[in-house]
């Protein structure tokens, strides 16, 4: 698949729910709406999704949320997504969890399939990370982290770099995911939703925590790609990766390779843009009209996100997604 802009589609990001057992104010708001569950798709239904993107060339699937974990059968559809993989037509099969539900889940998603899991974790203070996350407990974390390396997963740590969120944790968090055996990638917080979940946190340019980590390790140029939009440094003194993802102060959209299906089947072809392209009635027409309704949507991704919007004294109407991220599929 490749997009009017020449760029080829690769990388399918597959929510099975909107639905988390945390509230992460800067995801989903303080008074979160979730989908009529007669309105989220089925596992079988996700299952035919992404059998045709496989189809249509797809090489890496991540199934995201809200949170994956609190969708039940969740096995059943990896498994049907390991046997493309066993057949050599898709490369890996990933997961991104809040990592509260990994402890007793790890072992069973491993033998399932999956091979890779980005857990999110913002800060290693109990307090602080209760106060983000709306009363969640960090041990949990903890104990899924260590579940999932025992399970024989790579384990990478995604943090949200946030102004009121993790100021000057920075190093403290690469010294103890490197410790660990974990990399991990930092994200510029980008502006979903209706500007309510962020009002507590500002914006943090990642040239600010590159330079943190500067003054305390030798950085060296990394090519390595996971498949998605991370830049990648290694620390000499520790040998692992530390990623940079950043939505607001670097676009990266020239090399974008993915496009993300939500829980209720609707397409959307940019993080950063409004609207989406509807798969579920194209699903019950059949295979042929599935595959027409993905190669439209690829046609018209735009050619970069509206995020810079947000900054703009007279931004574009109806540019920036409503969509909070655990409706989009993070």
């Amino acid at each position: 698949m490749r997009d009017s802009f020449g760029r080829s589609i690769t990388y399918l990001r597959l929510s099975v729910t909107d639905r988390c057992d945390l509230r992460c104010r800067y995801c989903m708001g303080p008074h979160p709406v979730f989908i009529p569950k007669r309105d989220v798709l089925s596992l079988e239904d996700l299952g035919a999704i992404a059998g045709a993107f496989v189809d249509l060339g797809v090489r890496k699937i991540r199934l995201t949320g809200g949170e994956p974990l609190v969708r039940r059968g969740l096995p059943t559809l990896i498994a049907a997504l390991a046997a493309y993989k066993a057949q050599g037509r898709l490369d890996e099969i990933a997961l991104s969890t809040n990592g509260s539900l990994l402890d007793r889940h790890a072992q069973a998603l491993a033998e399932a399939g999956i091979a890779r899991v980005n857990v999110s974790l913002d800060t290693l203070d109990p307090q602080v990370y209760s106060q983000v996350t709306g009363g969640g407990g960090l041990d949990r974390v903890m104990g899924g982290l260590m579940a999932a390396r025992q399970a024989g997963m790579a384990v990478k740590l995604n943090c949200v770099a946030a102004k009121g969120l993790n100021d000057g944790a920075h190093v403290g968090l690469v010294d103890w995911a490197h410790g660990n055996g974990f990399d991990i990638t930092f994200i510029e917080l980008m502006p979903m939703g209706d500007g309510e979940s962020r009002k507590d946190f500002g914006f943090l340019p990642l040239e600010s925590v590159r330079a943190a980590l500067a003054a305390r390790w030798t950085l060296l140029a990394d090519d390595h790609c996971s498949g998605g939009p991370a830049r990648y440094l290694r620390l000499a003194e520790t040998g692992r990766r530390v990623g940079f993802i950043t939505a607001m102060s670097a676009e990266f959209c020239g090399s974008c390779n993915r496009v993300r299906v939500d829980c209720q089947g609707r397409m959307h072809t940019c993080l950063g843009r409004s609207g989406h392209h509807g798969l579920k009635a194209a699903l019950d027409q059949g295979p042929e009209a599935l595959r027409a309704a993905i190669l439209g949507a690829i046609t018209a991704k735009p050619r970069a996100h509206a995020f810079q919007e947000a900054a703009s004294p007279t931004p574009t109407p109806g540019a920036l997604p409503e969509r909070t991220m655990n409706a989009t599929g993070g």
